[in-house]
């Protein structure tokens, strides 16, 4: 690698940083016998930053000079910082020279927009072309795809890519416009819509002809900036429901807002990302995912903001205490999931094993439930309804000093970079 090689990684890597939508699941794309990379199952390796941020080994912008001046973005067009720009095959030759060292199994290739959409996307599109075509690699590859570009450009990029992923950035477009002017809802949308349909078209394909060729297999994904706008947490929420259901997304990634620009009037006053509120937010897209909760569950209109205190699940139920205590040996599996301390995979081995036998505090102990915090919302063959005897209030105290107690001495890997950092406990009065 010669110096000014070099010299392009080390800006390039730096700038990707701030992108965080670089999973692979879903991929299923098997190496030939002559080929190298394979992209199967578990895709692609990753490495966690220092502030615990998951970013795939190869994380690369093609590069950072922009057209646009998006007030929260480090390499916005206005800002004084070191610029550069790979070439299709420099980005190429690192790709496989870094997974010959087996440093890497995939890449995660976005950019800057450098003199229009489609001039951005055409060299994006041509690296992953010729890593398919020329270098006969089969691993995974991550492309973004950009707003504005050509639907033809789009669709090529998702014959040679795993997974693409449009960034709405902004979650509202009121918001958009004032922080991005230069950008738009529909230059957003339009993609995603595109990407979904030729999704199913080449699945429809596939079922009638086994060479029939791929798009995107490992789906499309975006990535919301929280903080950098006033929305609330329940607007965030609705717009990731609506997203998973009309445009088939596999992920909706959420950036803390980090103060990068902090010279721009538009952006909040703050110095610090607020990583409880990201965190809270990918719980509570978890809940969405996998424990069959809506949107307007997690957050109502009187409560549109996330507790950062105690995790989303637990809130519901401190919410909804009207509806606990929950039979474990009678209720639903939808009712038994929305339990605190109950997994999905916990909550299918209740299903399972009170078809055999009426389940007890021992059985759900022995069934990994967390019956520290489980206990105040079940009810079993001996175990006691707590349904009177905790207030909301009291009994939210009571877990977090538990919780406290249990996690004094090892914080959250992000929240450690705020030495001033202490958690919080409600007062009762």
């Amino acid at each position: 690698m010669n110096d000014a090689v070099h010299e392009k990684l080390k800006i390039l890597s730096d700038a990707a940083k701030y992108d965080v939508s670089c999973a692979s699941s879903g991929s299923n794309r098997a190496n030939s016998s002559k080929g190298i990379g394979n992209g199967v199952a578990c895709g692609i390796c990753h490495s966690f930053t220092e502030d615990g941020r998951c970013v795939s080994l190869f994380k690369i912008l093609m590069t950072n000079n922009c057209i646009y001046d998006c007030a929260y973005c480090i390499n916005r067009r206005t800002n004084d910082r070191a610029r550069a720009t790979f070439t299709a095959q420099e980005i190429v030759d690192l790709t496989i020279g870094f997974y010959r060292r087996n440093y890497i199994e995939g890449l995660f290739l976005s950019s800057g927009v450098i003199k229009s959409p489609d001039f951005t996307m055409e060299r994006m599109v041509q690296v992953a072309k010729k890593l398919r075509n020329e270098e006969n690699y089969n691993g995974y590859i991550h492309l973004k795809a950009i707003p504005g570009a050509s639907s033809e450009l789009i669709h090529e990029a998702g014959i040679w890519a795993d997974r693409l992923s449009v960034n709405m950035e902004i979650p509202t477009e009121l918001n958009l416009k004032k922080l991005a002017p230069e950008k738009n809802y529909p230059d957003i949308i339009t993609p995603m819509g595109q990407i979904r349909n030729s999704i199913l078209v080449a699945k429809e394909e596939r079922k009638k002809y086994r060479t029939a060729p791929r798009f995107a297999p490992a789906g499309q994904s975006t990535q919301l900036i929280v903080g950098a706008s006033p929305e609330t947490d329940r607007q965030i929420i609705l717009l990731s429901s609506g997203l998973y259901k009309k445009q088939n997304l596999k992920r909706v990634y959420f950036s803390g807002y980090l103060p990068v620009n902090s010279y721009d009037a538009r952006l909040p006053a703050v110095n610090r990302p607020p990583l409880v509120r990201e965190n809270r937010l990918y719980q509570s897209d978890w809940l969405m995912r996998f424990y069959h909760f809506k949107a307007e569950e997690i957050l109502s209109e009187d409560q549109p903001f996330l507790d950062l205190d105690v995790d989303p699940k637990l809130g519901f139920a401190l919410r909804n205490m009207h509806l606990f205590p929950v039979d474990i040996n009678r209720d639903d599996y939808e009712m038994i999931l929305r339990v605190p301390g109950i997994g999905v995979q916990s909550a299918q081995k209740i299903v399972l094993a009170r078809k055999h036998r009426r389940l007890n505090s021992l059985h759900l102990k022995n069934l990994g439930i967390v019956m520290k915090r489980a206990k105040y919302f079940i009810t079993c063959n001996e175990l006691p309804v707590h349904k009177t005897e905790w207030e909301p209030q009291r009994l939210k105290h009571k877990l977090l000093c538990e919780m406290n107690s249990k996690y004094k001495k090892s914080f959250d890997t992000q929240l450690k970079l705020f030495t001033d950092f202490k958690p919080v406990l409600p007062t009762l009065h």
